[in-house]
């Protein structure tokens, strides 16, 4: 994504040059870029055999949007799934800790946006 951020405004960036400046196989990366255009999150410019582009500014696409075009959600412990049936999950102690961290990590990546990671506003430090 920020490969394709980075290219040349109306032009976008070809798939493999892509792959070259990331150091993916084209089959690897032909299904990244499938699962973005399925997101919508990137469009071909002009059709087939053309650049890639976003299809919104680098500043209205966070982070939590790109995860999601790979993963339906961010689930740090099995039993916080929703189609995970636990028999001790009314009496877990610890379940209330796994649902806060995971809803702190949730909206960590939706407050970081593909333009905060290309401008280098977000470094580990930032956590503390």
């Amino acid at each position: 994504m920020i490969e394709i951020a980075k290219g040349t405004p109306g032009n976008g960036i070809f798939q493999k040059d892509i792959a070259l400046s990331q150091e993916l196989s084209l089959k690897y990366l032909d299904h990244i870029i499938r699962e973005l255009k399925t997101a919508r999150l990137i469009c071909n410019v002009s059709g087939r055999k053309s650049g890639y582009i976003l299809t919104r500014k680098p500043a209205e696409i966070t982070l939590f949007d790109i995860h999601r075009a790979f993963e339906p959600d961010i689930c740090l412990v099995e039993c916080l799934s929703g189609n995970f049936n636990c028999a001790r999950g009314d009496q877990c102690k610890a379940r209330g800790f796994w649902s806060q961290l995971n809803n702190m990590i949730i909206d960590y990546f939706k407050s970081v946006t593909l333009e905060d990671l290309i401008m280098g506003k977000v470094h580990f430090e930032d956590l503390s």
